[in-house]
């Protein structure tokens, strides 16, 4: 697996590289079919944080976690990950009965193909449709806490393309911008 570290208001030292790789490619055992794991270290004030993402078979695998010491940090978030890892692969094998994680992946897929819908399990039970209205990102928030929703989907005004913006965890807000 390939990991592309990144800092921001930290200096990438390479025993910090060297200890992140070391704790990360303990995944591997894990999760073999994982070519890539995008690693995000951060100083914020007083808080080291730590975001890893691992894009595996159309499932996104994903910790964070903050501490205030940034090896504390790696070491949480590599937990946080293998329990993740473990619930996904218990899930499959529990749907798949014991089929290998490869094979029930490649099974799933297979019959999701075959009968050109989506599985049960994420039946969609409502559609929405709703006209766009051009705003900025300041309005679309508004919007957002006016109806009381965790997420907004707008048209950006500025860029001219369609947005999302989101509560996050921590309290503040983000801003998805898809690329097409």
């Amino acid at each position: 697996m390939k990991l592309v570290i990144r800092g921001k208001n930290i200096d990438l030292t390479d025993a910090l590289r060297d200890y992140t790789t070391k704790r990360l490619s303990k995944l591997e055992k894990y999760i073999e079919d994982a070519k890539e794991a995008q690693v995000a270290l951060a100083v914020e004030g007083e808080g080291h944080k730590v975001e890893v993402t691992i894009p595996l078979n159309g499932v996104i695998l994903r910790g964070e976690e903050a501490t205030d010491d940034m090896y504390t940090s790696i070491d949480m978030v590599v937990e946080k990950l293998e329990k993740q890892i473990e619930k996904y692969k218990t899930k499959l094998y529990r749907s798949n009965r014991g089929v290998g994680l490869k094979k029930a992946l490649a099974e799933q897929a297979k019959q999701e193909i075959e009968a050109g819908h989506r599985p049960e399990k994420f039946k969609i039970v409502r559609t929405k449709r709703f006209a766009l209205k051009p705003m900025d990102e300041e309005e679309a928030i508004m919007q957002m806490n006016l109806l009381g929703h965790n997420f907004f989907v707008f048209f950006n005004s500025e860029s001219e393309e369609v947005n999302v913006v989101y509560r996050r965890k921590d309290g503040d807000y983000g801003l998805i911008e898809p690329n097409f």
